[in-house]
């Protein structure tokens, strides 16, 4: 093994701190992106249940209370 010197052991360590800083970005900006299209899915979802909801009540309403529409 061939001894290193001070000044690569240096560049050596920044290199490998300039990797793990570099794939610690790309890996965090990634994850936010796939947890705010999720949310944004779950957000759309779960409208269109609440809209079903409101038209359900509103049509056993009309039914119960006899109410047509005019």
């Amino acid at each position: 093994m061939i001894p290193l010197t001070e000044p690569q052991v240096w560049t050596m360590i920044g290199v490998f701190t300039a990797l793990m800083f570099g794939m610690l970005t790309t890996v965090s900006t990634l994850f936010v992106r796939v947890v705010r299209s999720e949310v944004s899915g779950l957000r759309g979802e779960l409208g269109g249940k609440i809209d079903g909801i409101g038209r359900d009540v509103q049509l056993l309403m009309r039914r119960e209370f006899g109410i047509d529409r005019e």
